[in-house]
């Protein structure tokens, strides 16, 4: 959903899962949970930027304006949780699959799934971007910003919310993810954070990530993944 929504390259992923073992043999578990940008509330990558190509809008979200952005890869060194993307290079997990799309080998640069061009707009990062820029989950701003006024939560299960909502959160097959306004104390995502106990990656590192986790437990980075 990531991928078509956001134009994103073949083995480009926005929205990384990461796998790792609870435990050690023969009792342990595996298990994963989703990496998306965090929007953290006082994110490093924004201070280290020198052209404040990376900023954090109005509304919280952490986005990039590609037209500001030289691919220095300071923001990238700076954020603690490893979710920025640089496009001219690839996960070392991923094979690099672009060239067995059909077309010329100047085309396969395209993604196969093209946002709307009336939809694009690089000072928030969305669209089709340039090659030598950094970039990152916008937690599809494209939609969420044309929700009406003063919703707390964009549940998908609304018809009448259901376009503003993050791609990510309406394809859910369980409907394990939740979006709303944590400023919000009527909101629902307030109400699962405080009974499930709602926990945050490194929260160590001060920069206050707006993601939380519905774990129950303690919930913390893994020192190796599966």
């Amino acid at each position: 959903a990531c991928t078509m929504e956001n134009s994103r390259l073949p083995g480009e992923k926005w929205q990384d899962v990461v796998f790792y073992v609870e435990g050690e043999y023969p009792s342990g578990k595996l298990t994963w949970f989703p990496r998306p940008c965090m929007h953290c509330e006082n994110p490093s990558c924004v201070d280290v930027c020198p052209t404040r190509a990376t900023y954090k809008a109005e509304d919280g979200l952490v986005l990039i304006d590609w037209n500001k952005c030289i691919g220095c890869k300071y923001c990238m060194i700076a954020c603690p949780y490893g979710v920025r993307y640089f496009t001219d290079e690839k996960p070392k997990v991923e094979p690099d699959i672009r060239n067995t799309f059909p077309g010329k080998a100047g085309r396969s640069w395209n993604p196969p799934y093209r946002m709307p061009d009336d939809q694009q707009d690089w000072s928030i990062g969305v669209g089709i971007q340039p090659r030598g820029v950094v970039s990152k989950c916008t937690f599809c701003v494209h939609r969420v910003r044309n929700a009406p006024e003063g919703v707390a939560d964009l549940d998908p299960s609304d018809p009448e919310l259901r376009e503003f909502t993050p791609a990510c959160v309406v394809t859910c097959p369980p409907g394990a993810r939740y979006f709303g306004d944590l400023d919000n104390p009527e909101s629902q995502v307030r109400r699962l954070i405080a009974e499930k106990r709602g926990g945050r990656l490194l929260d160590h590192t001060g920069n206050k990530p707006q993601v939380y986790y519905l774990t129950g437990d303690s919930f913390g980075v893994p020192s190796s993944r599966a």
